[in-house]
């Protein structure tokens, strides 16, 4: 295949899929060979890590959090060489936003690791019991997934967030991050390591596998029995890729096309900040705003307004006819921009004649991540939230707060937009199952 390319993407949407990679000595049964001894000493772990009592697994992530400040200065380094390389490569300005590292951002990454060790152990947990009439006892107990595997691009941060949920929830877990972190992500991976060993426990409870050929990925999610489960965290093209093409369970997180509605009965004056920190907070992220639907009730109010704070914070708009004549300097909107994940400071604006009509409009567009409603109305409220069908809806608040670590999980191993298994932020008990347990006392059943 020659040399490889660095994963390029557009709005930070990936638009290559996996079937498309040729043969050549990078896609070789070498490479399967790595994935699946990676996946094979992975299971391996997992027989250590089921069992690992909450003391000794709190004890591995505080350590792993004070190991990363005390190497922030040998993690940015790499972290530069990768947005570097990147600036080079022209990977757009929302992609190198989720790559960069700072001093600050090590801080929080580590402390997220120390909120995760605070919360309740997950495995054991009781979640349904009782004694039969016959003596026997039943109890529903969370064990772990057992083997995660990790796909995502960009955002060396994901690669310990994913790490400390995993191992605090007894799983262990396999990395392929994209070859535009690669060296923020070895780094990272060498102090998570270096703790394992120092602690007497398996290193290859934390594995990168190799980044520059998609054929690690296929490789990865179809090593059926060596991996219990498998999740996509990027664009809308990884995404799509890994579910269709996985022979592993999928625990599927989602693009986030997200919307607020501003409702005739809104607040002027509250509505403005939530849509600027919804919008340009951090565009970067899938809890960012695309999408700013106004009732036309409040719009020659409304819209004016929160023009001029947008317009000051950079955010271009991408309006509808009515927007337009509101704020002439807008952008016509297209029939496209309704369905874009921007990732960036532009922002579709649309009038809307009804409450109704903003349901519609979400259900039509929206991927399910995040939908928020400003208002004043009550009813308004409820109708909104039992009507909008997302992972979260939100009442006179920012989408930003949809994240992991503001709902008190310390991380999050990515926002599931799906159904089945959990949907919203998937922290600890997520990572986990479940099993049975029947304790008798030389019980037996009778013949039917």
């Amino acid at each position: 295949m020659g040399t490889p390319n660095r994963e390029m993407t557009t709005l930070g949407v990936v638009t290559t899929t996996f079937d498309q990679v040729g043969t050549g000595s990078h896609d070789s049964e070498d490479l399967r060979g790595r994935v699946l001894d990676a996946a094979r000493r992975a299971r391996t772990a997992a027989t250590t890590f089921g069992p690992l009592p909450q003391s000794r697994k709190d004890e591995l992530l505080l350590t792993m959090a004070d190991r990363l400040v005390a190497a922030s200065p040998t993690l940015l380094a790499a972290n530069a060489e990768d947005v570097e390389l990147g600036t080079q490569a022209g990977l757009p300005a929302g992609i190198i936003d989720r790559l960069v590292l700072t001093d600050q951002r090590v801080r929080d990454i580590a402390e997220g690791l120390r909120t995760v060790a605070a919360l309740p152990d997950p495995v054991g947990e009781v979640l349904r019991g009782r004694t039969l009439p016959n003596g026997l006892e039943l109890r529903q107990v969370r064990v772990p997934l057992g083997v995660v595997g990790m796909v995502y691009e960009g955002r060396p941060n994901v690669t310990v967030d994913a790490s400390g949920l995993a191992l605090k929830s007894g799983n262990v877990v396999l990395l392929r991050g994209s070859s535009s972190a690669e060296n923020s992500n070895r780094a990272l991976v060498a102090v998570l390591r270096d703790v394992l060993e120092e602690l007497d426990l398996p290193a290859d409870a934390v594995q990168l596998l190799p980044c520059h050929d998609r054929a690690t990925v296929r490789h990865l999610i179809t090593a059926r029995g060596l991996v219990d489960v498998v999740i996509p965290r990027g664009g809308a093209g990884l995404i799509s890729a890994v579910v269709e093409q996985a022979t592993v369970p999928t625990l599927e997180t989602g693009v986030g096309n997200c919307h607020v509605y501003v409702d005739a009965a809104a607040d002027v004056d509250q509505a403005i900040p939530i849509v600027l920190n919804s919008k340009a907070r951090r565009p970067s992220v899938c809890n960012a705003a695309e999408t700013l639907l106004v009732h036309q009730g409040i719009a020659d109010r409304f819209l004016p307004a929160v023009a001029v704070a947008l317009r000051q914070a950079g955010v271009t708009l991408h309006a509808d006819e009515s927007t337009r004549a509101l704020v002439p300097d807008a952008v016509a909107a297209t029939d496209e921009d309704w369905d874009t994940e921007y990732l960036s400071l532009d922002l579709a604006v649309r009038v809307v004649g009804s409450l109704d009509e903003a349901v519609r409009h979400v259900a039509r567009h929206g991927t399910g991540h995040t939908e928020a409603i400003v208002t004043d109305d009550v009813r308004a409220a409820r109708d909104f939230v039992t009507r909008v069908d997302a992972a979260a809806v939100v009442v006179n608040a920012s989408t930003a707060f949809t994240d992991g670590g503001e709902y008190g999980m310390g991380a999050e191993i990515g926002i599931s937009t799906q159904k089945l298994h959990a949907r919203g932020p998937m922290g600890l008990p997520e990572l986990t199952s479940t099993k049975w347990v029947v304790w008798g006392d030389g019980h037996t059943r009778p013949a039917s």
